[in-house]
């Protein structure tokens, strides 16, 4: 599903849940379509900024299944920061934190991820401070791992633990600044 409100390319987007959003809503830090999990859509816009603004630094935990089994050495390549193309040019990634997670025992992706048997997978868990465009995709491909799914499970203090799964849910203002330790 696309992080947006209307469908573009075929594929599902925000309103196919059949919730009335308010007009002047915004989702702050976009899945793209292959990617699932927390999405905060907001129309307050000194949250949006404090959370969407490099200079926060708000932290941003993904879960990634990578193709293969990643190594020590990745990780520590991977929580160093590594170089990506973003907008046609270099760019080295801020330094994050990282390791390797066992199994996670989460329901099938639709469409499920492509699986060949001779190819282990492995999960990490990398938490970052940027939000470039697909940055733990291009991150993890860097080391040699490419992302075959991949999940957001945080933002800031804000974790999908809080949720079902394809629940949406409403936080009043105090509610959410109280979870983003946030003061407007």
């Amino acid at each position: 599903m696309l992080s947006q409100f209307i469908p573009e390319g075929g594929h599902r987007a925000l309103c196919d849940f059949g919730f009335d959003f308010p007009k002047d809503v915004y989702p702050v830090g976009r899945l793209d379509h292959d990617s699932e999990g927390l999405l905060l859509i907001t129309n307050d816009n000194k949250l949006k900024n404090h959370l969407l603004d490099p200079k926060f630094k708000q932290p941003k935990t993904y879960w990634a299944q990578v193709e293969g089994e990643i190594t020590d050495e990745a990780l520590r390549v991977l929580k160093k920061g590594v170089e990506i193309k973003h907008k046609g040019k270099v760019h080295k990634t801020a330094p994050c934190d990282g390791k390797l997670l066992g199994e996670i025992d989460l329901p099938e992706r639709d469409p499920p991820i492509r699986y060949r048997k001779s190819i282990p997978t492995s999960w990490v868990e990398l938490t970052i401070t940027e939000g470039k465009n697909r940055q733990v995709r291009k991150m993890t491909a860097a080391v040699g791992f490419p992302t075959l799914r991949l999940i957001r499970v945080s933002i800031g203090d804000l974790t999908s633990q809080l949720l079902e799964n394809a629940e949406i849910r409403t936080f009043g203002q105090k509610e959410i600044y109280g979870i983003l330790n946030f003061r407007s």
